[in-house]
C-alpha cells in the first residue's frame, strides 16, 4: 500500500446527510479515493475509513457535530485500491432555522509538522483501543497528552497545522 499526497493547492470537498451518507464529492475526492461518483453517492462516508484511524477521533467528531460545532482533525483515508492518504479536515454542520441539515467537509494537505506527530499518536491510540480498553482508553490517553501539554484539543491540532 502506497501513500498518495494531496497537492498544496488541492482541496477535497464533500457533503453528507445527517447519517454520514455522501451527497456530494468533488473531483479531487473522486481522484484521491479511486471511487467513481456512482460508487460514492449515497454511500456512508466511512467507505474510505482506514483501519489505522482511531475511533476516538470519530467520537470527538460526532460529539462536536451533534453540538452544532465544527471540528478540525487529521484523518488517514483508505483508497479503493488499498493505498492511503492523509488530510487535515474541517467538518462543519450546515444549520438552517436552528436545525442541522447536513455536514460539509473541506480537507487539505496536512503540514509536515503534523505528519511528524499524528501518525505515531494515532498508532498509540489504536493500540489502546485494541488492547481491551476500547475508545475509553484511547480517549484517556489523548486527554492525558493534552493535559501534559497544557492545551485543548483545538489548540493542539491548530499548533500542528500552523
Amino acid at each position: 500500500m502506497a501513500e498518495i499526497r494531496l497537492g498544496d493547492e488541492e482541496y477535497i470537498v464533500s457533503k453528507t446527510d445527517l447519517k454520514g451518507n455522501i451527497k456530494h464529492a468533488n473531483d479531487i475526492f473522486i481522484k484521491m479515493s479511486g471511487y467513481s461518483v456512482d460508487e460514492l453517492k449515497d454511500k456512508p462516508h466511512n467507505i474510505i475509513r482506514h483501519p489505522d484511524m482511531p475511533k476516538v477521533v470519530f467520537k470527538l467528531l460526532w460529539e462536536r457535530l451533534t453540538a452544532k460545532k465544527e471540528i478540525f482533525a487529521y484523518v488517514v483515508n483508505k483508497c479503493k485500491n488499498g493505498d492511503y492518504y492523509w488530510v487535515f479536515a474541517n467538518v462543519t454542520p450546515t444549520i438552517s432555522h436552528g436545525q442541522v441539515v447536513d455536514y460539509h467537509s473541506v480537507r487539505r494537505k496536512p503540514s509536515q509538522k503534523a505528519m511528524s506527530v499524528i501518525p505515531n499518536l494515532y498508532r498509540e491510540l489504536v493500540q489502546k483501543e485494541k488492547t481491551g480498553g476500547g475508545v475509553t482508553a484511547s480517549e484517556k490517553h489523548l486527554n492525558d497528552l493534552l493535559k501534559e501539554k497544557g492545551v485543548s484539543y483545538d489548540q493542539f491540532i491548530a499548533s500542528l497545522q500552523g
